[in-house]
């Protein structure tokens, strides 16, 4: 078996370039790395383009490697290492294709970020929205790279349990509106409703800011309903992903 052994490889140039999200964008391919990651790529029939791994963890890994038909790379430790975003690596990742976005939804719950650039905020939002049953995520300009290692790390997977979609919220929400769809925004409002009010809403499309700025002036004139989560001690504001949760899971409780 032939192992790549030198960081100057071409082939490992090029996956190199997969670390910036222009070198992503460019090739329509991203990194995934570490087993469960990879293993839930696997399972949900992602389209793997290849599959690395270093030949120290070679032996490890066989069980996993033959669930796919993914092409396999071998490297050596240090060719890995070059290649992995983490400090501590499980030795094998993937590069997986860029699946080209669809229609944008035109109804359902909906979580909309403005301009969210944390990518651990990011990839918990992706997440939570998953395991809330939500059904989509919505990224509007500004928003931190959804392939970043970092969000990616976060998000677990749930990137291929839920969909993610790109819009110009100025554009978007006008739409949704025109479909039906309620656009709750969250911000600190002369006429803020408390978050209860999204309690059982179905068709709804709920907008959460920037961490610094909150969501855009341009966004709240946009708004249906400008919902507020009261703070009972003294913080001035919760995490945005954090609230985020609060308000999808408040949409799933049943009126009484």
């Amino acid at each position: 078996m032939d192992i790549i052994s030198s960081p100057k490889n071409e082939k490992i140039k090029e996956l190199v370039k997969l670390q910036n999200a222009k070198g992503r964008k460019k090739a329509g391919m991203y990194l995934l790395e570490g087993e469960h990651l990879v293993e839930e790529a696997i399972k949900e029939k992602a389209p793997i383009e290849l599959i690395v791994v270093s030949s120290n963890r070679l032996e490890d890994y066989q069980l996993l490697l033959s669930r796919t038909n993914a092409q396999l790379l071998v490297v050596s430790q240090e060719v890995f290492q070059k290649l992995s975003m983490t400090e501590t690596t499980q030795g094998i990742l993937a590069v997986v294709e860029i699946v080209k976005q669809e229609a944008l939804p035109q109804n359902g719950r909906m979580i909309v970020l403005d301009a969210v650039q944390d990518p651990g905020n990011l990839g918990t939002i992706v997440r939570t929205a998953d395991a809330a049953g939500f059904d989509a995520v919505i990224l509007g300009t500004g928003t931190v790279d959804l392939y970043n290692d970092k969000v990616l790390r976060s998000m677990q997977g749930s990137h291929f349990h839920i969909p993610v979609f790109q819009a110009d919220l100025q554009e978007y929400l006008p739409f949704l509106k025109s479909k039906g769809v309620q656009v709750a925004v969250t911000a600190l409002h002369s006429d803020s409703k408390d978050y209860t009010i999204l309690q059982g809403a179905t068709d709804v499309a709920i907008v959460v800011g920037n961490e610094g700025q909150g969501v855009s002036d341009d966004v709240i004139d946009l708004a249906d309903v400008v919902i507020i989560i009261p703070m009972f001690g003294k913080a001035e504001s919760l995490n945005v992903a954090i609230a985020s949760a609060l308000l999808m899971y408040k949409t799933k409780e049943t009126k009484e």
